[in-house]
């Protein structure tokens, strides 16, 4: 850790905005005291080893005497004048201040080969090119280690159209979610979010979570003049501190988008930068303001950090980058947390290069190490729990009400609390239960024909008619190329989905249903959006993970019920509720069992 502990007050400005500075190696920092500022209230003074009180509403009254949300401050004020003139400008580089076109795009892209200004967008530059500066902090040094932190916090609750989608999973939903799965994360906040919303921000430190700032309205930071810099950071640390009585010590610049003057500026008001080293792009997902990055995608990014993890492909650990930014972003981290946790040391991010005191206030050391979950202990086979009154007779008791989020699919569940995912008509969907025993049903007789070939490259086990055909008609089972030749999705040459009303019955010499599960992707998708440069405040949809039973019965399958036409097989997007569609990019929400919808 390269800050100092020493402090001393320094003189030479006005009494009221007399600031506190360390020296060392590196040029000396000062953190301001602001002026007419009430003491925060209904906050820890130390780092809180226990669980807080978790609830699910939080007061949304927000601070006064700030600039409007999300809109550059004023360069003018007092405050941002005296936090001007605590700098020493000899040792802020004289970098270009930056151009960037319409669409996003930068004038100039470049320094040139020498890159004299470490500009991290150009040459994604991680060491200053003066000495008096540390360099960026990125990832986790040791092999193994999962940074966790969330930018763009703390998620605000809605008040217009958006409010019944977005707000169930505002905040205090992730802090929540984190309590029950034993996690700590460094939080990187805007300052606009924390002045309208201050209470999330007291929950976030109260939780043992780290805070750092990500600017006050998150523009790109090295298209602002000095002056600009200094005020979206220094409103940022005021809100920061007046709400939760912590001036924090780090910083990420929005986008990344960093260089040796912006370094300079934040470091001389006492905050050192940290970036990343793996983005999960969750904040690309569809939402308004925001990208088009299939949700499909993400999932993919989370799979593929876990699959190289589990090969052994990397030396060292990472920061993964995600976002506590709209119920897409969020409700993505709440699924892959524990599969995260079961192969990586999740640990926030400025744990893993340990830094334990990331704040002014000296009395907050955070402990070093695992701050997830033990790991899961031996379980002993016991007589069945009765079945909680109001849940599915079918599903499986042991979760109900308890609000522990370990409810695998089929697990009987009160709330979304008591499951891994979501709880669905009292019963939890998502990720099957390993540990659950197969029962094999005696072979059966089919009354069929010899099946017809099946196309090469195609498992053994689907069945022939719809592989490289893209007509969007294979049912459950059915091979497949891609998506196009099914009515739902592609899984491993295999569709899943609708299971063809049409299938011959099979007999059995007794019935019985088997326990094991074909686990299904869920794919949400919707009309497409106007795309920003990055993490604009956004609302999206939800992407969640499913599983369906396969069942042999004696009971013939039964069709879905009609549904309207229009569009089905037109991957438009534009499907409402009720309409028929072949795959989820038929519809506004997505396609289950042949019929758009939730």
């Amino acid at each position: 850790m390269l800050f100092t502990s020493s402090l001393f007050l320094i003189a030479g400005a006005a009494q009221a905005y007399a600031a506190t500075t360390t020296s060392s190696s590196f040029a000396p920092q000062f953190s301001p005291v602001f002026p007419n500022m009430k003491k925060a209230t209904g906050v820890v003074t130390s780092y809180n080893p226990n669980q807080y009180k978790a609830t699910d509403t939080l007061d949304t009254s927000g601070l006064s005497g700030y600039p409007n949300p999300w809109e550059a401050p004023s360069t003018t004020s007092a405050e941002v004048k005296a936090a001007y003139n605590l700098i020493n400008w000899s040792k802020v580089p004289k970098a270009p201040v930056r151009k960037q076109k319409s669409n996003g795009d930068w004038v100039s892209d470049s320094d040139g080969d020498s890159d004299p200004y470490c500009w991290w967008s150009s040459t994604n530059c991680l060491s200053p090119k003066v000495s008096y500066l540390p360099d960026d902090i990125y990832t986790c040094p040791k092999k193994g280690d999962w940074g966790l932190n969330y930018d763009d916090g703390p998620f605000n609750r809605y008040t217009d159209e958006n409010a019944k989608k977005e707000n169930p999973y505002a905040e205090p939903a992730l802090y929540n979610f984190l309590q029950k799965t034993e996690q700590k994360s460094t939080l990187f906040y805007i300052g606009s979010n924390v002045a309208t919303y201050p209470a999330a921000a007291k929950r976030g430190l109260n939780d043992g979570h780290q805070l750092c700032s990500h600017t006050w309205s998150h523009p790109v930071m090295t298209t602002q003049t000095n002056i600009q810099i200094v005020a979206e950071l220094y409103w940022t640390l005021k809100a920061i501190k007046e709400a939760t009585g912590v001036t924090v010590k780090c910083w990420r610049p929005p986008q990344g988008d960093v260089d040796d003057r912006v370094r300079s500026i934040a470091w001389q008001m006492g905050m050192r930068t940290i970036l990343w080293d793996e983005d999960t792009n969750d904040w690309a997902m569809p939402a308004p303001g925001g990208g088009d990055l299939a949700p499909k995608k993400v999932d993919a990014y989370f799979a593929g950090l876990i699959k190289n993890e589990k090969a052994g492909k990397y030396k060292t650990g990472h920061i993964v980058l995600e976002h506590e930014l709209n119920s897409a972003t969020v409700n993505m981290s709440m699924f892959w947390m524990p599969k995260i946790q079961a192969v990586f040391n999740v640990v926030p991010a400025l744990t893993c290069n340990n830094i334990l005191q990331p704040y002014w206030e000296e009395n907050f050391v955070y402990p070093a190490g695992n701050s997830g979950p033990s790991p899961p202990a031996s379980t002993t086979t016991a007589s069945p729990v009765p079945v909680p009154t109001g849940s599915p007779s079918t599903c499986t008791p042991g979760s109900f009400g308890l609000g522990q989020g370990d409810g695998y699919n089929g697990a009987c569940c009160n709330d979304q609390s008591d499951c891994l995912d979501d709880c669905l008509s009292g019963s939890c969907n998502g990720e099957a239960n390993p540990n659950t025993p197969v029962t094999t049903a005696p072979p059966a007789t089919v009354t069929t024909a010899s099946p017809a070939p099946v196309p090469t490259g195609s498992p053994s086990t689907c069945t022939a008619g719809s592989f490289g055909l893209g007509q969007g008609d294979g049912y459950n089972g059915a091979c497949c190329k891609d998506q196009s030749d099914c009515l739902d999705d592609c899984l491993s040459g295999s569709c899943n989905g609708l299971v063809n009303p049409n299938k011959p019955v099979i007999t059995t010499t007794k019935k019985t249903t088997t326990t094991k599960k074909t686990t299904t992707t869920k794919k949400t998708t919707t009309t497409k959006k106007t795309t920003t440069t990055k993490k604009a405040t956004t609302t999206t949809k939800k992407a969640t993970t499913t599983t369906k039973k396969a069942t042999t019965t004696t009971k013939k399958p039964t069709a879905t019920a009609s549904c309207i036409a229009g569009a089905r097989g037109k991957k438009k997007g534009n499907g409402k509720t009720g309409y028929c569609c072949s795959s989820s990019d038929d519809c506004l929400e997505t396609c289950r069992s042949g019929t758009c919808g939730l």
